[in-house]
């Protein structure tokens, strides 16, 4: 009979396990500790715990991580780690090093339900939901986990499609008990999946990211179908109605189009729409995956599109292209690798 998984579980989860199979009060912490302060791989590890309570905790749970199944590595020194989901899936993690941060990047989701038009990721299809602790997996199974100074939630899937596993992985991300990491250190991506937005921004301290991509509303229903039911209007609204404060931070996400969002008319429309909204615009370089009818915008667009924005009083960054002799862009490693997998199964 297969054990349950410790890992990803909060001081609560394991306080009732605890309180279950007759351990002490105190030993929750002490596991909590051992899992995500201490680089341990089995209960056996625990040694404050005491020889029975050990025994008793082995004979229904392990500590379970999982180590990635294949790495590659870019030029640059990105890393993109493939990890073994449930059913033959895969899911895939970026991490990212930049002078003194390492980023890394992780997946929420094993495929995506949201079919947005540019994403290799909604070509998979939806698989399932991961767990907390198939979340933070991803964090705590890299070699430079110890190292990472930042966290995004921005592979594959939609966050707030699994709210309830992406908060528990922030709250012990967070808490002292856990990793102790700056809410500033994390942020999270959603398309605008509002009844989990609203949810995460009371729940969580952490930075919020929407995937906009557009700010008119036929254009964007062609891109991202969540337009038709979670308007972008409409997240923006109640983003302004919730109190950020001055350490919280919103961004918007901007892959640039040619000749779909790369325009001046784009540019005076996303002034209209952001005007007094204390916020960035990321600006993104689109890299065509297979099969697609979109193109990226060339460099000269770009900047001036960017330059133009900020001249205007929006702050407008455009994020460094990374990666790309990996397939660092989300769902190409694990598409290719489900590919193979099927072709080699048939």
């Amino acid at each position: 009979m297969s054990k349950s998984i410790l890992f990803g579980k909060t001081l609560a989860e394991l306080n009732e396990i605890c309180k279950q199979i007759g351990l002490p009060g105190f030993a929750g912490k002490q596991i909590a500790q051992w899992l995500y302060q201490k680089e341990v791989y089995s209960i056996a590890e625990m040694t404050n715990l005491s020889l029975k309570s050990r025994e008793l905790l082995a004979q229904k749970y392990e500590v379970g991580l999982e180590a990635p199944i294949k790495v590659q590595v870019s030029a640059d020194g990105t890393k993109k780690y493939l990890f073994q989901a449930k059913a033959g899936n895969f899911i895939e993690t970026a991490m990212m090093p930049d002078n003194d941060r390492k980023t890394v990047c992780v997946s929420s989701q094993v495929g995506c339900k949201m079919g947005c038009l540019f994403c290799m990721t909604a070509r998979q299809g939806f698989q399932s939901n991961l767990t907390a602790g198939e979340i933070l997996n991803q964090y705590r199974s890299i070699s430079e986990w110890a190292e990472i100074t930042n966290l995004v939630y921005m592979g594959m899937g939609e966050p707030f499609d699994n709210i309830d596993e992406v908060l528990k992985s922030l709250e012990i991300l967070t808490s002292d008990w856990g990793y102790a990491l700056s809410p500033k250190r994390i942020t999270v991506s959603t398309i605008g999946i509002i009844p989990g937005m609203k949810t995460f921004l009371e729940k969580s301290n952490c930075h919020l990211a929407v995937s906009m991509h557009t700010p008119f509303e036929e254009e964007r229903k062609k891109l991202m179908p969540i337009e038709q039911v979670y308007s972008l209007e409409e997240v923006i609204e109640h983003i302004r109605a919730f109190d950020f404060g001055l350490q919280r931070r919103v961004s918007f996400e901007y892959i640039m189009f040619k000749g779909v969002n790369d325009t001046p008319r784009h540019v005076k429309e996303l002034i209209r729409l952001l005007n007094g909204l204390r916020c960035r615009i990321n600006l993104i370089r689109f890299h065509p995956i297979p099969d697609s009818p979109l193109q990226g915008s060339d460099d000269e667009t770009i900047m001036e599109f960017k330059d133009t924005l900020n001249r205007k009083g929006i702050i407008t960054t455009l994020r460094a292209s990374r990666g790309q002799d990996i397939y660092a862009a989300c769902g190409l490693l694990s598409t290719k690798e489900l590919v193979k997998k099927q072709e080699k199964d048939y």
